[in-house]
C-alpha cells in the first residue's frame, strides 16, 4: 500500500463509514440476503470491529446484501482438469491474437510501462505478458461481485474457509482504505481482481498508486495495474539484466534424477551437470536452479530456471505458466521489432 494511500485514510475513513452507514440503512429495509443471521458472520464482523474499527451494525449492512453462490462452490470445487502437456498448455495462450494485442497494449502505454521498468528493474515485456495471460489486456477480469465470492467461500467452503476469510478480511480493508464500495468491486470467482488478477492480500501488500492520484485502482487505470505488476515481481526477487531460463542438452539415463520437486530452485547447475545436463550458457555450478521438462511438440524439453524465473512462479505456481509468460514476453519483443 502506497504511503499517499496510507496517510489519507483517516480522512477518508469517516466518508466510507458514512457511505457504509447509508448502505446499511438501504439493506435493513430491504429483505434478509444469504448471510443475515450467520453466526460465522456474526463472529467475523465482531473481529473486524474489535480489531479494526469497524461499525459492527454497518458491516452487517453489507453481509446483508452479499450473495451465496452455488457456481463459485461448483467451480472450486470441480475435480481438476487432467493435467495438460506443454504442448497442449501453450497454445492456449501463446496466440496471435494475443500477442498482437500485446503489442498494442504497449504502445499504448510505453510512456508508463518505461516508468515502471525503470523504477523497478522489470521489463515492459514481461509485465504486458502477465497482464495478457491473466485477463487478456483487461478483456477478462471476473464478473462476480468480490464480497460474494469470497463471502461464499470464506463461510460456505470448509476446505479452505480459513484462507478466504482472511481474504475478506483484506478485502474489506483495502475498499475502506480507497473509499470505495465494497459491493461494487468485481473479480474471479475466487476473488482476484482487475486486469493484474491480485488477490486482496497482494493488492494491500504490493499494489501501488503509480499515478499518483491518491487512489488504487487495477480494475480500470492501466497505468496502477502496471506498476503494481512490477511492484510485485520486484518484491517476489525479480533481478534486473538477468535471464530468465535456459534451455539444456542433457545426455546418459541419469538426467531424469535431477529434475526439481516443486518449483523451488534447489538443484544445483553443478549437481546437474553430473547428471548429464549441459547448456552453453550454463550459469556458475554454484548457481541453484529449478530443473524441470516439459513435453513439447518435439518431444522433452530441458529447462533450467533461474531466480526471475522462480518470481514468476510467485505469481502463479505453476512452471507452465511461468514459460508461458516468459515466452509471449519474447513474443511480444519480436512482433515489435517487426512492426
Amino acid at each position: 500500500m502506497s504511503m499517499q494511500v496510507m496517510r489519507g485514510w483517516a480522512a477518508r475513513h469517516v466518508s466510507w463509514m458514512g457511505l457504509l452507514g447509508l448502505l446499511g440503512a438501504t439493506v435493513q429495509e430491504a429483505q434478509a440476503g444469504d448471510y443475515d443471521g450467520s453466526p460465522q458472520v456474526a463472529e467475523f464482523v465482531g473481529e473486524m470491529t474489535r480489531d479494526y474499527g469497524f461499525a459492527g451494525e454497518q458491516l452487517m449492512g453489507v453481509f446483508r446484501e452479499a450473495q451465496r453462490k452455488q457456481a463459485i462452490l461448483d467451480a472450486i470445487s470441480r475435480p481438476a482438469e487432467r493435467v495438460k502437456q506443454w504442448k497442449e498448455y501453450r497454445p492456449m495462450f501463446l496466440t496471435d491474437a494475443r500477442v498482437a494485442r500485446g503489442v498494442d497494449f504497449w504502445r499504448q502505454h510505453e510512456a508508463v510501462l518505461a516508468r515502471a521498468e525503470q523504477e523497478y528493474g522489470v521489463p515492459a515485456q514481461v509485465i504486458v505478458a502477465i497482464i495478457g495471460i491473466e485477463t487478456f489486456y483487461g478483456r477478462n477480469t471476473g464478473s462476480y461481485r468480490v464480497i460474494d465470492a469470497l463471502s461464499t467461500l470464506g463461510f460456505d467452503y470448509p476446505p479452505r474457509a480459513e484462507f478466504f476469510r482472511k481474504e475478506l478480511r483484506e478485502f474489506l480493508l483495502l475498499a475502506r482504505e480507497e473509499q470505495v464500495d465494497p459491493l461494487t468491486l468485481k473479480g474471479s470467482y475466487a476473488g482476484a481482481m482487475g486486469l493484474p488478477q491480485f488477490m486482496p492480500s497482494s493488492f494491500r501488500a504490493y499494489a501501488v498508486d503509480f499515478d499518483g492520484d491518491g487512489h488504487i485502482n487495477i480494475w480500470s487505470n492501466p497505468d496502477d495495474a502496471i506498476g503494481s505488476v512490477a511492484s510485485y515481481f520486484k518484491r517476489h526477487g525479480w533481478v534486473a539484466g538477468e535471464p530468465v531460463v535456459i534451455r539444456a542438452e542433457v545426455t546418459g539415463d541419469r538426467a531424469d534424477e535431477g529434475l526439481t520437486q516443486g518449483i523451488e530452485p534447489v538443484k544445483t547447475v553443478g549437481e546437474l551437470r553430473a547428471l548429464g545436463w549441459s547448456s552453453q550458457n550454463a550459469p556458475r555450478d554454484d548457481m541453484s536452479v529449478t530443473a524441470f521438462r516439459l513435453e513439447g511438440e518435439n518431444g522433452p524439453e530441458y529447462w533450467m530456471g533461474l531466480k526471475n524465473f522462480y518470481a514468476i512462479t510467485r505469481y502463479n505456481r505453476s512452471v507452465m505458466y511461468a514459460m508461458a509468460v516468459h515466452q509471449l514476453s519474447d513474443m511480444l519483443v519480436q512482433a515489435r521489432g517487426v512492426k
